[in-house]
C-alpha cells in the first residue's frame, strides 16, 4: 500500500489551525476537494491555454452575469493587468510599449482612504504599469465633487478598493463612484479580493471586478477579472507585455473554473447557520473568562458572515491582546487569530473553515492561556499593605515593523526529516 505523503513531517512545517482568515501569509484558504480533483486531472497533461481561458471566460460570464472574464495569477496581478488594459485597449503595439505610456491616457483615480497596503501598496501595484495614481480627497473624507474635478483627458481609469483595510466611513460609495465615472467615460476597476460575489459590484456599475480564487472561493492561487468583452480581451492581451511575469498556469485556470462551479452549487444558508452555531458556542465559553469580552460582529465589507471579537482587558486577563495572539501562535499546532486591532485590545476569530474539533481546541487554548496569565499575575501581586507600582500594559508591536523583522530573519532554520521519509 502506498504511504500518504506527510509534507509537514517531511519538511518540518508547523501545522496551523487558521482562525485568522484567508490571508496569503497563512496559505490562504484550504483548497476544496472539487478543485484538487480538477487540477489533478489536468496537471499531468498539456492543454491549449487559449481554449482553457475560453472555458474560463464562459464559466465566469455564466456565473456572474457579465459578458466575459479571464483568469490571472492573483488579485494583485489583476489590478496591474486591468489598469494596463484601460490604457492600451486591444492595441498590441501599446501593450508591448508599457510601462512607457507615451501617447496614452495614464492617470488612475484613487480615493486617499483606499490607498492601503494588502501586503504591498495599492499605488505601487498601479505604478508598475507606468500609470500615475491621482489621489483624491483626504484619508477620512472624499466627495463626489472631488472625484468629478479630478477627471481629466488623461484619466485612464478609476480604482475602487473593497477591503476591511480601507477607511470605513466618509468616502464615496461604489454606486455614486461608478455613476460619476461612467458619466465621464472613465472605466471603474474594483479590487474585491476577499469578496464572495462579484455580481454585487458589477450591478453597482463597475466595469472590471477582480476577485481572488484562493480566498472566499477556496481555490488554488489565482484571480479572475470579470467585465465587458472588450476590456477583458484587453486584459488577456497584457500577457504579451507587463502581464507576462505574472501569468497564470493551467492549474490556476482549471482551479478557478472548478472553484466557480462549486460556488454556484453551494447551500449558503446551511453554511451560514452552521457558522452561527460555532460562533455562538465559542462566545458562550469565552465570555465567561475574566478579562475577556466576546461579541459576534459582521464582516466589514460585503461578506455575509461574522467573526468573534475578543476584547482583552490586560488588567483583568493578565496579558494583552497581542500577547494572547503570540501565545496562541507559539502552540503546537499553532493557532492563528486576526491581530490587526491588537493595539486596540481586540482579536478577531474567523471560524468559517474550523470544524467542531478545531473550535474546541481554540477555546480550550484561550481558556488555558488566560487562566495561566491570571495565576501568574496574582502570584506576582504586591503584598497586601505594600505599595504596588502602577504601570501601563506594554504597547503592542507595530505590525509593519513585525513584517520587516520577519523578512530580515528569513530563511528560517527548518528541521527537515530524512528526504526519503513519507
Amino acid at each position: 500500500m502506498q504511504k500518504t505523503l506527510d509534507i509537514f513531517t517531511r519538511y518540518g512545517l508547523r501545522r496551523i489551525i487558521n482562525a485568522s482568515g484567508t490571508e496569503t501569509t497563512k496559505g490562504a484558504s484550504p483548497v476544496c476537494p472539487e478543485v484538487i480533483e480538477a487540477a489533478a486531472a489536468l496537471v499531468g497533461h498539456s492543454v491549449d491555454m487559449a481554449e482553457l481561458q475560453s472555458v474560463a471566460c464562459h464559466t465566469i460570464a455564466d456565473a456572474f452575469g457579465t459578458q466575459a472574464g479571464c483568469v490571472v495569477h492573483c488579485t494583485a496581478a489583476g489590478i496591474a493587468i486591468a489598469v494596463a488594459a484601460c490604457m492600451t485597449g486591444a492595441n498590441l503595439a501599446r501593450v508591448e510599449r508599457l510601462p512607457d505610456t507615451s501617447g496614452m491616457k495614464n492617470e488612475v483615480l484613487l480615493q486617499r482612504g483606499h490607498d492601503v497596503s494588502y501586503g504591498a501598496g495599492v499605488t505601487q501595484n498601479v505604478a508598475v504599469t507606468g500609470a500615475k495614481v491621482v489621489a483624491i480627497g483626504s484619508a477620512n473624507e472624499c466627495g463626489v465633487y472631488q472625484l468629478a474635478e479630478a477627471i481629466t483627458p488623461q484619466t485612464a481609469a478609476a480604482l475602487y478598493v473593497v477591503s476591511h483595510h480601507t477607511v470605513g466611513s466618509g468616502l464615496i460609495d461604489l454606486a455614486a463612484f461608478c455613476r460619476t465615472c461612467r458619466a465621464a467615460g472613465v472605466p471603474v476597476i474594483v479590487d474585491a479580493a476577499a469578496e464572495p460575489d462579484p455580481r454585487l459590484f458589477l450591478e453597482a456599475g463597475a466595469d472590471l471586478v477582480i476577485v481572488s480564487m484562493h480566498k472566499s472561493f477556496a481555490g488554488l492561487t489565482g484571480g479572475i477579472i470579470a467585465g465587458p468583452l472588450a476590456l477583458v480581451r484587453a486584459c488577456l492581451y497584457q500577457e504579451k507585455g507587463i502581464g507576462r511575469p505574472m501569468k497564470v498556469g493551467k492549474e490556476g485556470v482549471i482551479g478557478a473554473i472548478a472553484a466557480i462551479e462549486r460556488w454556484a452549487s453551494l447551500d449558503r444558508a446551511s453554511l451560514a447557520r452552521a457558522l452561527d452555531e460555532r460562533l455562538a458556542k465559542a462566545r458562550q465559553r469565552l465570555e465567561l473568562l475574566d478579562g475577556l469580552t466576546a461579541s459576534i460582529e459582521p464582516d466589514a465589507t460585503s461578506n455575509a458572515f461574522a467573526r468573534l471579537h475578543l476584547h482583552v482587558d490586560p488588567a483583568q486577563a493578565g496579558l494583552t491582546a497581542h500577547q494572547l495572539a503570540q501565545a496562541l501562535w507559539s502552540q503546537t499546532p499553532a493557532i492563528a487569530v486576526r491581530a490587526l486591532q491588537a493595539d486596540l485590545g481586540i482579536l478577531q476569530i474567523d471560524l468559517r473553515r474550523a470544524d467542531a474539533e478545531m473550535v474546541e481546541h481554540i477555546v480550550k487554548s484561550i481558556e488555558k492561556l488566560v487562566g495561566a496569565a491570571r495565576s501568574s499575575r496574582r502570584s506576582s501581586a504586591p503584598i497586601k499593605g505594600g505599595r504596588g507600582k502602577a504601570s501601563l500594559p506594554p504597547p503592542s508591536p507595530n505590525l509593519a515593523d513585525l513584517t520587516a523583522d520577519a523578512l530580515e530573519r528569513w530563511p528560517l532554520s527548518m528541521r527537515r526529516a530524512d528526504k526519503h521519509a513519507g
